[in-house]
């Protein structure tokens, strides 16, 4: 099923992105998202450490000369290193549960990518639709 639910994500998120010309945060996410629809806290963890890098991103682009793939892969770098700080500071400083972490180290920054070519109100909605769509899709054909 994650293998499927993948694929089907995919397949939404570039039709999204071509019908409506926003991203859904990247093509892969919403399938990330979908496979952990379930864990609702890990999926907010991922959109807080996707906006922490996001922000980092912003800062560091005042000083440094950041433009497509320099840009894409520092996204991805800090969101990769917020993600792991995530895992091993959050729990040892607050307590927190260990549900309470992002998904994987690449989707995060993967995230921050899109959100930084784009506005982040149109980037996050059109992730909850398509990641909405891609776990009905997926489900459907489980059922099947």
């Amino acid at each position: 099923m994650p293998v499927e639910t993948l694929v089907v994500g995919l397949l939404l998120a570039i039709l999204w992105a071509e019908l409506t010309d926003v991203s859904p945060g990247g093509l892969i996410v919403p399938g990330y998202f979908a496979l952990y629809v379930g864990q609702p806290l890990r999926i907010a963890a991922t959109v807080g450490v996707a906006l922490l890098a996001w922000a980092a991103v912003g800062l560091l682009a005042r000083r440094l000369i950041l433009f497509g793939r320099r840009r894409f892969v520092l996204a991805v770098l800090v969101g990769a290193v917020l993600a792991q700080a995530w895992a091993v500071l959050l729990p040892s400083l607050f307590g927190a549960p260990a549900g309470l972490r992002a998904i994987g180290l690449i989707v995060p920054g993967i995230l921050a990518s899109s959100l930084s070519r784009q506005k982040p109100l149109p980037v996050l909605a059109s992730l909850v639709a398509v990641t909405t769509l891609t776990y009905a899709a997926a489900s459907l054909a489980a059922l099947l």
